[in-house]
């Protein structure tokens, strides 16, 4: 054992003197460094040898080495004074985290007072709320209703209390909005609505237009409520065009409290440029996703049967094409089933119920409607939009009349399927009217180079039978989608061209289908007309 110690200690010997070695030099280093007598010795020893121009050279060496050690004292000074004023000591540092907690927390209580006394005073006026109209900070208001709670003090600040821990819990989920749905709607609690499952869509067209006059002081035409309800069961995007001002983003946000499921209104941006803009991202600093309303409005429709409408307003004032590109494509897909959008390439624990591998799919109780502005301050919304959406013009807005006192219903989204499912089957198009559209088409084909193609077919045939089912006439269906889908592609041929051509389909129209039928085509091409000339 003696030997073991013998061994040990001139081992560490050895190495703390190594290490002692190594001070001593730098020591030796740092002095030798500045050891200004020996610099003066050895300038006295070349001084009396030194020409005049080797003074001069010596003088500025002399200056330049003194900038550059004052430069170097200096960095090291700046250097140690950024250390230390960063520095914050331990306990200091977790007050502050203490602090921002609770700042937090109470964030979330002032919030959630606000949006308790913005729904008192939507109550007021008479409107209902539904739970996404307005979020909470537990992301819901109970049974889609905002109550006035009745209670002593001490009972509303044990509730806000809970509610506050509540979003704490929230707020360390990556989805935190997403995790707050599945959290409200697999509530024992929770109670699905009962809907009203024997309307037909005409009666829908009606009660909705009045409900809209009495009880929102909106007024509609009929004819633009059969458009509207018709096209829902053609495509799943609509388009609202015109002047500002005649009820573009009034009308689908009037459904929405017609059927007590308020519409989601996404308010277009000129700086959107891609996906995000709709579907939020991933912020790789938080660690938290960044969730949309539009990601919301789509995970939580999941949940309910009820029809949702998203109003993407003054849609054109950014490239469509560029952030709804995705959305666009989705849509068009013929199996539903594959309609998934991606939201994260990777999966988490604790993401969302309904997420899969961080993919969601797109329901089809959801429609999209945009506004269009068509003004200097907006972009030319591309064709591929157009093909894939009906758009409705709201040029006039409609004159007042005294409508009955309707009241809201709930009406389900499986019911209004069921019901334009039934409206293709009783009333498809009549044989001889699709004999005339084929001959339509090649006349088009023939003097405009235009025809229909598949989409735009396979959408009036759906969208027809639709019309009649909401009170119109199979002639009549046939002629808004025909202004609608073809002859809206004669602005971008040039008018000059096609001008002395107009008159020729005026009276092939009038030849074929009647001079009675195709109003709004033939407005459409007197329009085109006085464009062309003007």
């Amino acid at each position: 054992m003696n030997a073991f110690f013998y061994y040990f200690y001139n081992f560490m010997r050895s190495i703390f003197g190594h290490i002692w070695n190594v001070l001593v030099a730098i020591k030796d280093a740092i002095v030798g460094i500045f050891d200004i007598r020996y610099y003066m010795e050895l300038f006295n020893t070349y001084r009396d040898d030194l020409s005049p121009l080797g003074w001069v050279a010596a003088i500025i060496v002399h200056i330049l080495l003194l900038m550059l050690l004052a430069l170097f004292v200096f960095l090291v000074y700046k250097g140690l004074k950024v250390i230390f004023r960063f520095k914050v000591p331990v306990v200091e540092y977790e007050k502050m985290k203490d602090e921002v907690v609770t700042l937090k927390r109470e964030i979330m209580k002032a919030n959630y007072e606000k949006d308790k006394i913005l729904a008192m005073k939507i109550s007021e006026l008479g409107m209902e709320v539904n739970a996404d109209l307005l979020d909470t900070p537990n992301g819901l208001f109970e049974n889609g209703m905002v109550e006035e709670t009745a209670g002593n003090s001490e009972n509303i600040e044990e509730e806000q209390e809970e509610e506050t821990a509540e979003v704490v819990e929230m707020k360390e989920k990556r989805f935190p909005r997403l995790s707050s749905v599945d959290l409200y709607y697999t509530d024992p609690e929770y109670k699905a609505p009962v809907y009203n499952n024997t309307i037909s869509l005409e009666e829908v067209c009606i009660n909705f237009r009045n409900y809209a006059a009495s009880k929102l002081g909106l007024y509609y035409e009929l004819e633009v409520m059969k458009q509207v309800f018709a096209s829902f069961g053609a495509a799943k995007m609509l388009i609202l065009q015109g002047i500002s001002g005649t009820g573009k983003t009034s009308l689908p946000y009037a459904f929405g409290q017609y059927i007590q499921n308020p519409s989601v209104i996404c308010s277009v941006q000129p700086s959107w440029r891609d996906r995000t803009e709709l579907f939020g991202y991933y912020n790789d600093f938080t660690k938290k996703y960044t969730e949309t309303d539009f990601l919301k409005t789509l995970y939580e429709a999941h949940y309910y049967e009820d029809p949702r409408i998203v109003i993407l307003d003054e849609m054109n004032i950014a490239r469509v094409e560029y952030y709804f590109a995705e959305m666009l494509s989705i849509l068009e897909l013929p199996r539903e089933e594959e309609r998934f959008v991606t939201v994260v390439s990777n999966t988490a624990a604790n993401d969302p119920a309904l997420m899969k591998e961080g993919k969601i799919w797109i329901p089809n109780n959801v429609w999209y409607v945009g506004t269009i502005n068509n003004d200097d301050s907006t972009f030319a919304v591309a064709d591929k939009v157009y093909d894939r959406a009906i758009p409705i013009d709201l040029d006039d807005r409609a004159e007042f009349f005294e409508a009955p006192d309707t009241e809201p219903l709930r009406l389900s989204y499986k019911h209004l399927e069921e019901l334009y499912d039934e409206a293709k089957k009783k009333y498809p198009i009549a044989e001889e009217n699709l004999i005339l559209l084929d001959k339509l088409d090649k006349y088009l084909i023939e003097h405009f180079r235009l025809t229909f193609g598949n989409r735009i077919m396979r959408q009036l045939k759906e969208f027809v039978p639709c019309y009649v089912a909401c009170g119109g006439t199979e002639i009549d269906g046939i002629d808004f989608m025909f202004s609608k889908k073809i002859l809206r592609k004669f602005e971008s041929l040039g008018l000059g061209f096609i001008r002395d051509e107009l008159d020729g389909l005026v009276v092939y129209l009038d030849r074929q289908f009647g001079g009675e039928n195709m109003k709004i085509s033939k407005a459409y091409l007197a329009r085109l007309k006085r464009m062309s000339t003007g």
